[in-house]
């Protein structure tokens, strides 16, 4: 039976096609060969994907929501002024600069962003503070798509796929799908249960409605984005060209 798999795209994702070599007219990994499984993988996909060396390549980092723009602009100042430890307690605690009702989900929300944001450097960080409208939105999304390969992929593989289809939405199934076959590719891959499976496809759907992938979460209707070219310069300049190719997927 056909899958959303079958169009995969070499040139966009190159450590995912050699492992779809692999599979059986089934569409499974060869079980016997599971350390094959990430890669012909894994020198490829190290170079896609500097921040994912160790582990699943599939994680469950991106269920804290949206794309959090204000509060992003904010840690991004902190960043972009190398804040000590310190400097970190007294903006997000005392000053409750993400002005959440408890320093526990400051610190929450704080981490989150920062280790999303630090996948990047200072070029991406001064378009997150300074951008206007979608050029912060993008940098923001750049980074996320970055840190998350669960993201990432589905933009390449699933949206990219209905692109090329003309399709006018994408759906809960195809969502629901690509779950199923990201842990036939990543054997490393946790078993989610079902609420975390709807909280990651609720923050992916978010994520797409602000980036402007979908017209919003309740269509999921199919738009074109031009991404802004403030942000695809500054990662051609520093040569994400995973995350690039993941974000140009619209025609």
């Amino acid at each position: 039976m056909p899958t959303i798999y079958d169009n995969v795209d070499e040139r966009l994702f190159p450590a995912l096609s050699a492992t779809l070599t692999l599979s059986d007219q089934s569409g499974l990994i060869d079980e016997e060969t599971p350390s094959y499984t990430l890669g012909t993988g894994a020198a490829a996909a190290e170079d896609e994907m500097p921040n994912q060396k160790v582990g699943p390549r599939y994680r469950a980092d991106i269920t804290a929501g949206s794309l959090k723009v204000t509060e992003s602009r904010r840690i991004a100042d902190l960043l972009l002024h190398k804040i000590d430890a310190e400097g970190w307690v007294k903006a997000i605690v005392e000053r409750n600069i993400l002005q959440t009702r408890n320093p526990a989900t400051a610190q929450r929300l704080a981490k989150l962003i920062r280790s999303r944001l630090e996948t990047m450097g200072p070029d991406m960080w001064k378009l997150v503070r300074d951008g206007k409208g979608s050029v912060a939105t993008h940098a923001i999304f750049a980074a996320a798509v970055k840190q998350s390969p669960l993201l990432g992929d589905f933009l390449g593989m699933v949206v990219a796929d209905q692109y090329r289809r003309f399709g006018k939405t994408i759906s809960n199934n195809m969502f629901s799908d690509y779950l199923d076959g990201c842990r036939e590719r990543d054997p490393l891959m946790p078993a989610w249960t079902e609420e975390t499976r709807l909280r990651i496809r609720s923050s992916v759907f978010q994520m797409l409605a602000q980036a402007g992938y979908i017209e919003n979460t309740r269509s999921l209707k199919l738009q074109t984005v031009h991404i802004a070219d403030q942000v695809v310069q500054c990662l051609k300049a520093n040569r994400e060209d995973y995350v690039l190719r993941c974000l140009q997927v619209a025609p």
